[in-house]
């Protein structure tokens, strides 16, 4: 990217931006950034005054760092704020898959979220791993069951042995789940081992898989795979997947939704 485009990158974006490089734990630096924005230090300056009132960062000597504690928290944040057109349109075509009387299960991933907000009308019950999810459901007065276990803060979710037992005796109609990759010979991956277990205890437990993965993730790979190809039952994405990928879908007769 040239300087010019770097420069007329938006305060908040190049905030947001800022916030990314400091989840290591380390100092961010204005000389350095202003370099690399390709701006004056003032307005890096300005944007550590912005996430210090934010209560994000903190300010050090020649820099800024995050505020302890606030990683996690961050993290999430980051997530659900991107892609966020992409999720909606995923979650909307999605949610001609869900049937008046359904239990449908969700795990915690931000595109999974925005689903879940769609189903207030659907007279459905819901089971999910998620606090956020769970807000939502509470808020819009839908019946549901929230599986506990090992708190994951960056996901705000619950994992481990008290998810996965749980969750074992639990049958949901539909599980609807998310996750940091698509490889058409590895399946669908993350990289949080706890998260992955929860994820497959919950689809191991339904009738219908439906995995929403926006075009971003294809081609990706993570550390560990948490379903694949043929765990999978319907693919709902926001493009159409590249020819190699569609073949592999094909081939495992997996059902592909393209939202439009």
């Amino acid at each position: 990217m040239s300087e010019t485009q770097r420069q007329d990158i938006p305060a908040s974006e190049r905030q947001q931006d800022i916030l990314r490089r400091s989840l290591g734990g380390g100092v961010v630096r204005v000389r350095d950034l202003a370099a690399e924005f390709g701006v004056h230090e003032m307005t890096i300056r300005r944007d550590f005054d912005a996430l210090v009132d934010q209560g994000l960062m903190e300010r050090v000597r020649g820099g800024a760092r995050l505020r302890e504690r606030m990683g996690e928290e961050i993290s999430h944040q980051l997530r659900a704020a991107r892609n966020t057109e992409a999720k909606t349109a995923i979650a909307r075509a999605a949610l001609s898959l869900i049937a008046p009387g359904d239990t449908v299960a969700f795990d915690a991933s931000t595109t999974a979220l925005a689903l879940v907000r769609m189903v207030h009308d659907r007279n459905v019950s819901a089971i999910v791993s998620g606090l956020d999810a769970a807000n939502a459901l509470a808020a819009s007065a839908v019946p549901f069951v929230m599986v506990g276990g090992a708190f994951h803060g960056p996901a705000r979710s619950f994992t481990g042995v008290l998810f996965e037992e749980s969750m074992s005796r639990l049958h949901p109609d539909k599980v609807f789940f998310s996750a940091r990759g698509f490889h058409a010979a590895l399946g669908l991956t993350d990289s949080h081992l706890p998260e992955v277990g929860a994820k497959r205890a919950m689809l191991r437990s339904g009738a219908m898989t439906v995995a929403l993965m926006d075009s971003s993730k294809f081609g990706r790979r993570a550390l560990a795979t948490i379903a694949a190809m043929d765990e999978i039952d319907v693919l709902v994405t926001d493009r159409p997947p590249a020819d190699a990928d569609m073949a592999a879908l094909e081939a495992a007769d997996i059902r592909v939704i393209v939202a439009v």
